[in-house]
């Protein structure tokens, strides 16, 4: 019997949505594969023959910088029987990918250059038996990928996103976010549904019972409401608190493009399907999805600041602290949650009040994503 809802809630959704591989394998196809997805830093391929392998959705993609110091993308797939071409995560190649098994080789532009045998076969193209190559962007210092034929505009999808969020379309440009170095990366191991992680990040009704270090920084998140809710909303520091930290101390050096009315508010964003984009004076934090299973996901979040501050070697602990604990105490939540989505109980989903209200638009944008073809 399904039960009648009162006003004040709605329904989410149910809970083999979150546990289902079948579910997880249309997600990876029609989102992580059919969008615009944030891969790796650009300052990680330095130099050409820079390369990192990364997931995205059910494909491996090796991503390099070649010679004419252009960010290319290849499925890390060889040409010849299939073989993973790298298996390391990250590393730097002279002058080409040798895959280990027949000892094809592609250069950096992804040309098939030598073979065993190569030169009796002059009817192979070169070309066309290359790396097979991915849509590349590179936006806020970070290369971003669709392996889809066609993909999105990106314009819409990514940039718009913040925009909309914003309220200003020179509002994030401010940050100079693409100048900005990395200071920390920390690297968590979630054991749960990409979905649950980003309602958790959507929301701000859990604030008051497990951030505790968070509200006392920004004090207003106490009463429940996601600041990311309100077009352009930033939640505000509390008096007395100096800086976005730990301790309410002071933080580093101010970003200077920020306009006055950036100062001293922290401003999210979550650019769909797998990115949120923090913003305080004096640093951005960003965090990257990267979901691997229905119950696993990784999350590779970035503190990003001032080059200078960076290179001074100034500590940044008390900086990096606040927000790790926040990260820490958010993703032991999601890890409660998702062995509760196989219970018979769940089977129809939860509720959502008032204040989360907005995290049912996200819901319907999965299942409509789910749900074209």
């Amino acid at each position: 019997m399904t039960l009648s809802l009162p006003p004040s809630l709605i329904a989410t959704l149910p809970g083999d949505a979150y546990t289902d591989p079948q579910v997880f394998a249309q997600e990876q196809e029609r989102i992580f594969e059919a969008m615009w997805f944030c891969a790796a830093r650009s300052d990680e391929l330095a130099a050409p023959g820079a390369f990192r392998t990364v997931q995205v959705g059910r494909e491996s993609i090796l991503v390099t910088r070649a010679r004419d110091q252009s960010v290319r993308a290849y499925f890390n797939v060889c040409r010849h029987r299939g073989a993973r071409l790298c298996t390391e995560p990250s590393g730097t190649v002279q002058r080409a990918f040798r895959c280990y098994y027949h000892a094809w080789t592609y250069d950096l532009g992804g040309r098939l250059i030598a073979a065993p045998n190569l030169t009796k076969m002059a009817d192979i193209d070169r070309d066309a038996y290359g790396l097979v190559p991915v849509h590349v962007r590179e936006w806020l210092g970070y290369v971003w990928l669709c392996l889809a034929d066609a993909p999105p505009s990106f314009e819409e999808q990514v940039i718009g996103a913040v925009t909309e969020r914003l309220g200003d379309p020179a509002a994030i440009e401010r940050y100079g976010i693409e100048q900005l170095a990395l200071g920390r990366r920390i690297v968590y191991d979630v054991k749960a549904n990409w979905k649950l992680i980003v309602e958790n990040f959507m929301e701000c009704y859990h604030c008051a019972t497990i951030h505790p270090e968070l509200v006392e920084v920004l004090p207003e998140f106490a009463d429940g409401y996601a600041a990311q809710y309100f077009v352009g909303h930033g939640a505000q520091f509390g008096a007395g608190i100096e800086g976005f930290t730990v301790d309410g101390s002071p933080g580093l050096d101010r970003i200077p493009g920020i306009a006055p009315e950036q100062d001293r508010r922290y401003y999210a964003a979550t650019i769909r399907p797998q990115v949120f984009l923090n913003l305080v004076p004096d640093h951005v934090i960003l965090h990257r999805m990267f979901p691997l299973a229905a119950d696993r996901t990784i999350v590779e979040c970035d503190w990003l600041y001032l080059p200078g501050v960076v290179r001074s070697g100034k500590d940044i602990e008390r900086s990096v602290e606040l927000f790790h604990r926040v990260n820490l105490q958010d993703f032991e939540a999601c890890e409660r949650c998702q062995p509760a989505m196989s219970s018979r109980m769940y089977a129809r989903g939860g509720v959502l009040v008032p204040n989360e209200h907005h995290i049912g638009d996200f819901h319907s944008w999965v299942s409509t994503r789910l749900g074209a073809r």
